[in-house]
């Protein structure tokens, strides 16, 4: 039997949790997942998008063109209903340079919903993925790209004190109604089954799918 090699697939982050994250959410998919640091690929791509759209099609794009591959890059963030979606893109930025850690941001959004009563207090985790293929050329709305984009997210409450020790960010803050938990209580397995991410990555790994069906399809015609 002839030796294959499988097409790489860059996951656009050097984080290696990230990367194992990945790897579990698209456990599967024909191609071999690699991450910035597999590359040797140092630069940063400013977040300069106004949406996680924006942002993840930024970072799609960046990467891909560096690196020559197929390449999903995501954004993702808070947003709660009392602030008017904040802290939104500026999730991981939210409060500037006042805030240098995740404990900070997760202080200042308490803060900031002091006064906001139980019932007012929903809030939405989301991740906008996207997939470019750069070696490839096709027409879209935004010019000459190659772009496939999956949304997932999770509802929740923002309670009023941080609980659990696992995940990250808002993770311990963020309510479940139907777990009774916050996120941060969550096993992994558990918090890839509901999150934000795991509902876009599903998505994607369903398009992926059918994308390279759709080629071995052609491939054997």
């Amino acid at each position: 039997m002839p030796y294959t090699t499988l097409p790489r697939l860059l996951i656009a982050t050097g984080n290696p949790g990230k990367l194992r994250e990945y790897q579990q959410l698209l456990n599967g998919v024909a191609f071999e997942l690699v991450s910035l640091d597999h590359l040797g690929i140092t630069q940063v791509v400013d977040e300069t998008g106004l949406t996680f759209r924006e942002n993840a099609r930024l970072k799609a794009l960046a990467y891909g063109a560096m690196s020559g591959l197929p390449t999903l890059a995501d954004d993702s963030g808070l947003e709660v209903n009392a602030l008017g979606g904040d802290p939104g893109v500026r999730s991981a930025r939210y409060g500037g340079d006042t805030c240098k850690s995740d404990e900070d941001r997760v202080r200042l959004l308490l803060e900031n919903l002091r006064d906001v009563p139980w019932e007012q207090r929903m809030a939405r985790f989301r991740c906008v993925i996207a997939i470019s293929f750069p070696s490839q050329s096709s027409t879209s709305e935004d010019g000459p790209e190659n772009l496939a984009f999956m949304v997932g997210s999770v509802a929740g409450m923002i309670q009023y004190n941080p609980m659990g020790n696992e995940g990250f960010g808002y993770d311990p803050v963020f309510y479940l109604p139907s777990y009774g938990l916050t996120m941060s209580q969550l096993t992994l397995p558990e918090k890839n089954r509901v999150s934000h991410r795991a509902d876009a990555a599903r998505k994607a790994l369903a398009w992926l799918d059918r994308l390279t069906g759709q080629a071995a399809s052609i491939i054997d015609s």
